[in-house]
């Protein structure tokens, strides 16, 4: 067996659904064409941290001096159930179907520091590395295409051949050189169903995508209030939304989360808006502690409960 594929029966050893392994080198230049189209346009919004580490985001040797690989993992999180459990409540909130587990940021992490150690053990010299999930500056969708994890969508998401579109990602980046994977050839352009889907029009025809107008942004990173003609949109989208991905044929054909290191969290599948209304600081932190709705703070949190009670009154509380 090479080292590779130990290091691959490694991971999945250790829960993960799929690796993949591509080398060190910045992400292609259409790539970051597109990406610095994106940003001029002024498609990501507020999110300003976007803007910065540029050389980070599409070079994995500015994370790491002497970096030769990294290896791309994924663990797929499509609930067994799709739609959330029946409420007590009429009013309550939907919840985006990857928040029905605890903070993904908390469980992928220890597992590549564990996939390290074995690393540096197979190898028999330290090696360094750095750990990878989301919140690093780092291409992550581009360089798992490359390591042959699957293909960009349409909805601008990574869809593996098998397990579809709802996969977490998280990457190692080390200074061991390995082998690389080739890049998956898959392509969804002759199907537009997340183009139709979307109910703010965030996904363009041709591959657009305006952060502005997308729930999972409105409802998560955007602060301050919502413009009222997207408002009437979110429906009772109280946190994020999946109408991209659950419109994905890919996602229809994908297995259930196997893991059992995603904790679930059935109870946040939907909220109560009058309970969301209630919580202090205090209370917002005992019970969103550990969660990915934490993210949208308590002040957000509420926001969105307000604009779901006013669609409710006004009919448009169900799902695009």
């Amino acid at each position: 067996m090479t080292l590779e594929q130990e290091i691959k029966a490694r991971a999945l050893t250790l829960g993960f659904d799929a690796v993949g392994i591509t080398n060190a080198a910045p992400i292609s230049d259409s790539d970051i064409a597109r990406l610095n189209a994106w940003l001029r346009a002024g498609h990501a919004g507020r999110m300003g941290y976007m803007h910065r580490n540029g050389e980070k985001r599409i070079h994995p040797a500015a994370l790491l001096e002497g970096v030769r690989s990294v290896i791309v993992v994924a663990l797929n999180y499509k609930p067994e159930h799709s739609s959330p459990p029946p409420q007590t409540s009429q009013q309550t909130g939907t919840v985006a179907q990857y928040a029905w587990y605890e903070d993904y940021h908390h469980v992928m992490k220890p597992l590549l520091f564990e996939l390290a150690d074995f690393l540096g053990e197979r190898t028999e010299r330290t090696h360094r590395f750095k750990v990878c999930v989301d919140s690093v500056p780092l291409a992550e969708r581009a360089l798992a295409v490359r390591a042959g994890l699957g293909f960009i969508g349409t909805n601008h998401m990574l869809i593996h051949p098998t397990l579809g579109p709802q996969v977490f990602l998280g990457e190692l980046v080390t200074t061991v050189a390995l082998e690389p994977d080739g890049p998956d050839p898959g392509t969804c352009a002759a199907c537009d169903r997340c183009v139709r889907a979307c109910p703010t029009g965030a996904l363009g025809a041709v591959g657009e995508f305006d952060a502005e107008k997308c729930i999972s942004y409105l409802t998560i990173e955007h602060k301050g209030d919502i413009p009222p003609d997207l408002a009437t949109k979110i429906g009772d989208r109280v946190f994020g939304c999946d109408a991209c991905v659950l419109a994905c044929p890919h996602q229809h054909a994908a297995p259930t989360c196997k893991s059992t290191r995603l904790g679930s969290r059935p109870r946040d599948a939907q909220l109560d808006l009058v309970q969301v209304l209630s919580l202090t600081p205090t209370s917002f932190e005992a019970r969103f502690a550990g969660s990915p709705i934490h993210r949208a703070t308590l002040e957000g949190l509420q926001r969105n409960a307000r604009i779901c009670m006013r669609n409710a009154q006004k009919g448009l509380g169900a799902k695009s």
